[in-house]
């Protein structure tokens, strides 16, 4: 909760705190010091939010609204300057003086391709043809990932206005924001801006008298991974199963129905309001050369700060992690961070200053994919990650082409194989080759990007996937059976047997009142000896 006009952040409060903050804060003007924010490391207590490491380094564009306005009312959006942007574009500029505005900003599409938007509609707008589209991209399902679901529940009519620019811009008189329906709230929401657009006449025809006719519809998915893909994404608003189909023609030329459609994601349309506004050279005096303005990420995993955290392009991997993220939790060491979702790659320590922009992250084999940046502290085993954002990938293969069904359950079964102990000579060598044909061969992105967190991983954390199959031992002890043997230490041992007892394979061996070894080329780490032991003499060494 923050106050306002201060500033004042409070942490963690419920309902029971409410009259409190009421009593002392809002009537007495003293603030309730016991839900103040502490530093993670220095237990420091922070007034106000702008001084919070967490906010310091970022740059909001796209969030700027979110938490300042309520999301359910128009008039709290046009009254933060929302809308204006539409009207500029519709009364005062032409679609093609609006392309070039976008394409002048660098606006390159957020949903993890990069492609420039201003060229997509360029593409779209030049193709001759009775009836256009305009989709919204609003199927986020990547593990970790709340980007866009954040966006629609605290700003919907942010997404609306820009894509009543972009089907201006275009052509288009129709169009459907493709949106999860495990999100009912941000659902809710969209309906209602939708509704509220539509008594204002900001949808539907002659739009602020301009001429410009623009309907909005809301298409539920059923919650397909492989529909974050534009041509399954059309399939399924077709009424279709939700499966891609070779590319060209581009959806620009042949989309929804046969007709020139345009797709860009939530995130995408939220950047575009701000440039029509503040113009292109304010947008792209933001970011690197190349990468242009700010990008949405979805903060989690190891670390003390979790949340959304909208940075500008060029920031390093250190400057997230460590001065907006708090660093890791438990004192524990920084390990990897996986960006891009279950396509993306793993990052490790070493490349900690790494920019986070298109180039830079594709040159070390991750993505930016939609903005997942999960962190992973030195109790992570690099291997079970890999195979779990294989294993989720694999489940989500819609079947269509060889590859992906084929190709990824190949390797998944030799991943489970190798953090089962099984592993053998050659796997690592078989797993590279068959990526490598995956990526090459499969249908859609889906397919061509589900070997990236195997190949990343095999490329900075290979000692792991080695130490797994000759040592037949995980170095995090995450592998079930397969962590660091097990140890009796001497001086505590008292010679009673039971662990000689317990051992499945009589790895344990010694005489009654002395103390008992483990011989650690025969120990398997079930732990049944560390269970078993009255005295705690035995851990993993």
């Amino acid at each position: 909760m923050i106050v306002y006009p201060e500033g004042v952040f409070y942490c963690h409060v419920e309902a029971d705190d409410v009259a409190e903050i009421v009593e002392e804060h809002l009537l007495k003007g003293r603030i309730v010091e016991r839900l103040l924010f502490k530093e993670p490391l220095t237990e420091e207590t922070i007034p106000s939010y702008q001084d919070i490491d967490f906010y310091k380094k970022q740059h909001r564009i796209v969030l700027s609204n979110c938490g300042r306005i309520n999301p359910e009312s128009i008039q709290e959006y046009i009254a933060a300057g929302g809308y204006e942007a539409a009207g500029k574009a519709l009364t005062e500029m032409t679609p093609e003086e609006v392309i070039a505005e976008v394409k002048n900003a660098g606006l390159r599409g957020r949903g993890g391709a990069g492609f420039p938007t201003g060229l997509k509609w360029e593409l779209t707008r030049k193709t001759e043809s009775d009836k256009k589209y305009l989709v919204c991209n609003a199927d986020e399902g990547d593990p970790g990932a709340f980007m866009d679901r954040s966006l629609l529940e605290g700003d919907p009519h942010r997404i609306i206005e820009g894509m009543i620019i972009a089907a201006y811009a275009i052509g288009a008189d129709e169009g459907y924001i493709y949106i999860r329906a495990e999100y009912p709230l941000a659902i809710e929401r969209l309906e209602l801006a939708i509704e509220q657009a539509q008594n204002l006449g900001l949808l539907g025809k002659d739009i602020l008298g301009s001429g410009f006719d623009f309907d909005l519809h809301i298409k539920k998915g059923a919650g397909a991974f492989v529909c974050g893909e534009e041509t399954a994404l059309m399939a399924s608003i077709e009424g279709k199963r939700g499966m891609p189909r070779p590319k060209p023609p581009f959806p620009s030329v042949s989309g929804l129905w046969g007709k020139p459609t345009n797709i860009n994601n939530v995130e995408t349309f939220a950047n575009v309001p701000y440039i029509i506004n503040y113009g292109a050279e304010a947008f792209n005096s933001i970011g690197t050369e190349k990468s242009k303005g700010t990008k949405v990420f979805a903060l989690t995993g190891k670390i003390n700060n979790t949340g959304l955290v909208e940075v500008p392009m060029g920031i390093t991997l250190r400057e997230i992690i460590y001065d907006i993220g708090g660093g890791m939790n438990q004192g524990k060491k920084f390990k990897a961070v996986q960006t891009g979702g279950p396509s993306g790659g793993c990052i490790p320590a070493e490349l900690l200053d790494l920019k986070i922009d298109y180039e830079s992250l594709q040159e070390v084999g991750a993505m930016m994919g939609s903005g997942g940046m999960v962190v992973m502290d030195d109790s992570t085993c690099m291997v079970d990650v890999a195979r779990f954002f294989l294993s989720f990938t694999q489940s989500e293969s819609c079947g269509k082409c060889t590859p992906c069904r084929e190709g990824t359950k190949r390797m998944l079964e030799i991943l489970n194989r190798i953090c089962s102990g099984e592993g053998r000579e050659g796997d690592l060598e078989l797993l590279e080759e068959l990526a490598n044909h995956i990526k090459e061969t499969s249908l859609c992105q889906l397919g061509g990007s589900a070997p990236n967190p195997v190949l990343s991983t095999l490329l900075y954390f290979r000692d792991e996937y080695e130490a797994h199959i000759k040592d037949k031992r995980c170095p995090a002890n995450v592998c079930e059976g397969m962590g660091a043997v097990y140890v009796i230490d001497e001086n505590k041992c008292v010679g009673c047997g039971m662990c000689a007892r317990v051992c499945p394979i009589e790895a344990i061996s010694g005489k009654p009142k002395e103390p008992y070894r483990i011989n650690e080329d025969l120990c398997i780490s079930c732990g049944a000896c560390a269970a078993k032991c009255p005295v705690g003499a035995i851990s993993q060494g």
